[in-house]
């Protein structure tokens, strides 16, 4: 019983906090020459996020806040998830002539998935993270990582910790941060249709920030954008998974075996 009206508070606030949010609306910040829009997503996930905190997590948000609630949304997130892919999915078909034609740049943007290994794995093992390194610099931390690292060395292992690390401050902060980046890397030279591409990292999240935030910029441009990014964010899930176990796992292997001496193997 107690279960039950803790999950019906918990649908109560989620329905307040997105109201909440929508009020607020989009809302611009200028940092120098660099307009910053943040939608409401970046409100919701504030406002959950500053609730959440130990000292605000009491009487009925200790109720939202509980076990129970908590790995409910986690699990069932991909159910929300799916409805967005399927209309972005759509959005893909307008645009597909014009998709295949730079349909190259998409593939050659899988490389780009490498980064966290070349750039996050020696600043993890500086850090001092050893095995746990592993799991937190194989990827963002998304499904596709978060399954490789619990087939191969469960989530109890040190590398299990990574990835879940990364796969809880991705969830956190990747839909923000990937919100303020987009404007700012516009604002430096980048064109629209390239950060669009750029916004299908394999987190739906994070593309629907990336991408709101552009169309925010350009909603002139709304189509193109929903397009790109969504056809990225496909290609990222489909052949990302294959970057990840021949060439990112072999290079983080030999990386990590370089670095630390003594490193399992």
């Amino acid at each position: 019983m107690k279960s039950k009206l803790s999950f019906v508070y918990l649908l109560v606030f989620v329905l307040v906090v997105i109201a909440a949010a929508e009020l607020i609306g989009i809302q611009s910040v200028k940092v120098g020459t660099i307009k910053i829009n943040l939608l409401p997503l970046v409100f919701a996930i504030v406002i959950t996020m500053v609730l959440g905190i130990a000292v605000f997590r009491k009487g009925i948000l200790k109720k939202i806040y509980s076990k129970e609630n908590v790995g409910f949304s986690s699990k069932y997130l991909i159910f929300i998830m799916l409805p967005l892919m399927a209309r972005y999915g759509a959005d893909v078909a307008p645009k597909i002539e014009e998709i295949m034609k730079v349909g190259w740049v998409f593939i050659v943007q899988e490389i780009g998935n490498l980064g966290t290994v070349l750039l996050g794995l020696p600043i993890a093992i500086l850090l001092g993270l050893r095995r746990e390194a592993i799991g937190s610099t194989l990827g963002l931390g998304r499904e596709g990582e978060l399954a490789y690292i619990s087939e191969k060395y469960t989530l109890d292992s040190d590398e299990g910790r990574g990835v879940l690390s990364l796969y809880i401050i991705g969830t956190l902060f990747g839909a923000l941060f990937f919100s303020i980046i987009a404007p700012v890397m516009h604002a430096a030279g980048f064109s629209i249709e390239a950060l669009a591409m750029a916004s299908g990292v394999g987190s739906a999240s994070m593309m629907t920030g990336s991408s709101s935030a552009l169309v925010a910029i350009a909603p002139d441009l709304t189509q193109t954008i929903n397009s790109y990014a969504a056809a990225s964010q496909l290609l990222t899930s489909f052949l990302g998974t294959y970057t990840m176990v021949f060439l990112a796992v072999p290079l983080q292997r030999f990386m990590y075996n370089l670095m630390v001496r003594g490193g399992k193997k």
